[in-house]
């Protein structure tokens, strides 16, 4: 009887905490946002500099205009080094989480091919992260303005690849490998850059199921959110390698929705002009592009594969990137901007 009676109390006390708690939290859902944002502002102050960045850097010039903030070049006061600044208002963000993953990602990520992270600022509600750099733009711009080799093709494939075994060491998924965050330099070298969708897998939590990424690039298990794990960077890559010989992903001209469906349902895109490709680069996409994850290479195998022995030096990458800045230009010119 006292067994049965202790049980019962245990019940009720369980029950009143339980509605205790969900009273609470319904009482938090009203402050909830403002105190999002005051806890992302001190968790952005213990990984930022102290001080203002205007007293660092200086004429600074407006290169682009993102979801997220602005762009800009500067001039670091002293040595004169020209630095890359992305410039954010913490108030207009609406996921400041990923603000924070991205400058985690970035600092801890220190590789040729990774856009190399210099410091960053919290300074008057506004936050300032400064990155090298790199002149000759992104990979979207020599894609859409340039006609690639596939020697050209397999050096950007495998620059890439060392990026993401260097992120995929670490337990890091880029989640975003598309043309747009592939940066280049004017003399050829490719590094990548936004790393604010990427997610930390270890031993205990070795897969994600969250759908995020731009749908054209993005991998048919994380479509059709199943489990998903490293892997989901190589298929974008073999996406990126449909870029590069076609100018664009497959379905572009399609809405993102009915894109999303497509990956979901055809699985491996299909090639244009697939029969004017080499047998090794065909082999190359074929274990790029599987839709099973388990029998999709990785980072690793793909570094071995023979397209790899295709790869010319980076060097000759330059006349395409110079091309493309020049078109880019001459089009703004064009649109009087």
């Amino acid at each position: 009887m006292q067994v049965a009676y202790q049980q019962q109390l245990m019940q009720q006390q369980q029950e009143q905490a339980m509605s205790q708690a969900q009273a609470a939290m319904k009482g938090q859902q009203t402050r909830q946002s403002q105190s999002t944002t005051i806890d992302i502002a001190a968790a952005l102050k213990r990984i930022c500099s102290e001080g203002d960045p205007r007293d660092i850097y200086r004429n600074f010039s407006k290169i682009g205009q993102g979801a997220s903030g602005g762009v800009y070049t500067g001039y670091e006061k002293g040595t004169n080094r020209l630095v890359a600044i992305k410039q954010m208002n913490l108030e207009q963000q609406p996921k400041k989480d990923l603000i924070i993953n991205e400058i985690l990602v970035m600092k801890e990520s220190i590789h040729p091919n990774i856009v190399n992270f210099i410091d960053s600022y919290l300074c008057g509600g506004e936050l300032w992260v400064i990155m090298e750099y790199m002149e000759g733009g992104s990979l979207t711009d020599v894609v859409t303005f340039n006609i690639m080799t596939e020697g050209q093709i397999a050096s950007v494939c495998r620059e890439t690849l060392k990026g993401l075994q260097h992120l995929h060491s670490k337990g890091v998924i880029h989640r975003d490998i598309k043309s747009d965050n592939i940066l280049l330099s004017l003399e050829g070298s490719i590094k990548l850059t936004d790393f604010g969708f990427c997610a930390q897998i270890n031993e205990a939590h070795n897969k994600r199921t969250t759908m995020v990424g731009t749908p054209y690039w993005m991998a048919p298990e994380v479509v059709t959110r199943k489990e998903y794990g490293r892997k989901v960077d190589i298929w974008s890559l073999g996406i990126m390698a449909i870029e590069m010989i076609e100018g664009e992903p497959p379905y572009l001209t399609e809405s993102p929705l009915r894109a999303l469906w497509l990956i979901a349902t055809t699985g491996t895109p299909q090639i244009k002009d697939e029969h004017t490709l080499s047998a090794v680069f065909r082999d190359f996409l074929y274990f790029a592009l599987k839709v099973d994850p388990e029998k999709r290479a990785s980072a690793h195998d793909l570094l071995r594969h023979d397209f790899m022995k295709l790869c010319v030096d980076l060097g000759s990458l330059s006349p395409l990137v110079r091309a493309a800045r020049e078109a880019r230009a001459q089009e703004k010119a064009r649109k009087g901007n």
